[in-house]
């Protein structure tokens, strides 16, 4: 039975001590948010304990009560859903293409979509913001759609294109062998062994394009049509900051990511690792 040495002891000591610094940092903003939500309107002034309590639901019931954060959070789920689906649908046929299709320049369409993806949302907002006034798809649910999609399609069809490039084509040619049409050989074969490529490209798309505020400021102007992330940023005035609704919204923002990194965490884990490794 081998024992370790008190130098690797102590940098295993020092790794694990490392790690729980860099959670804790990283989980006390969530923390304090969650807290704050639920924190009594003079505690929430006055106090700076780090323990939660005294505990009220009043910030949750005037934000679904007396704003339109609902209506706001079905605008935000509908744009992010829309945006995950079409980006899921593009990165798959893009990817799947440029690897397995003797198709010209086509690292260079590859590279371009990743380039594109650098430039700041910013940049790219205004001029699109003109053109979709000039197409009368201003302050609409649509034109934040495509905006989004100037950043999660890049992202994932870079993603994708290191899976399938990867990926073996004598797997497809067996089932082709067994049967199967090209169609078929891609949707029993690889797609399923692209699964945590898959998950982890829709969580990225999900995260874009739930939290994203700019463009959605920018496109959208009339109240019926504001996602989660503007709804609150207008709540913060010159003289009346209502932080315990904003934290209680800011807490339901959060909650379907929580949710999808619970039920998806391992695909997520695995996909980054083959994504880092294979592309």
């Amino acid at each position: 039975m081998t024992r370790s040495s008190p130098r690797s002891l102590a940098g295993r000591v020092a790794l694990y001590a490392a790690a729980t610094l860099i959670a804790v940092y990283s989980a006390f903003p969530i923390y304090w948010m969650v807290v704050s939500s639920t924190r009594a309107p003079q505690a929430l002034i006055n106090s700076t304990s780090l323990l939660p309590g005294p505990f009220t639901w009043e910030y949750y019931t005037n934000l679904l009560e007396l704003t339109d954060y609902p209506s706001q959070f079905l605008n935000s789920l509908i744009v992010a859903a829309v945006t995950v689906v079409v980006t899921m649908v593009f990165s798959i046929m893009i990817a799947y293409a440029v690897t397995r299709h003797r198709i010209r320049g086509k690292g260079i369409i590859v590279g371009a979509m990743l380039y594109a993806y650098m430039f700041p949302p910013l940049l790219i907002a205004i001029p699109m913001f003109s053109i979709f006034a000039k197409l009368g798809l201003g302050d609409t649910l649509t034109s934040v759609i495509v905006s989004h999609l100037t950043l999660t399609l890049p992202l994932g069809v870079w993603f994708l294109w290191g899976f399938f490039k990867s990926m073996p084509f004598e797997l497809e040619e067996a089932a082709m062998v067994d049967g199967c049409t090209r169609l078929g050989a891609f949707l029993r074969v690889v797609l399923p062994l692209s699964l945590p490529g898959l998950i982890t490209v829709a969580i990225f798309s999900f995260l874009l394009s739930w939290t994203d505020y700019t463009y959605a400021l920018i496109m959208i102007g009339s109240d019926a049509n504001k996602t989660v992330p503007v709804g609150l940023a207008s709540m913060v005035g010159s003289f009346d900051l209502r932080w315990g609704e904003i934290m209680a919204g800011s807490t339901l923002i959060a909650l379907p990511l929580f949710g999808a990194f619970a039920l998806l965490s391992q695909y997520f884990i695995q996909g980054l690792g083959a994504g880092g490794v294979k592309g």
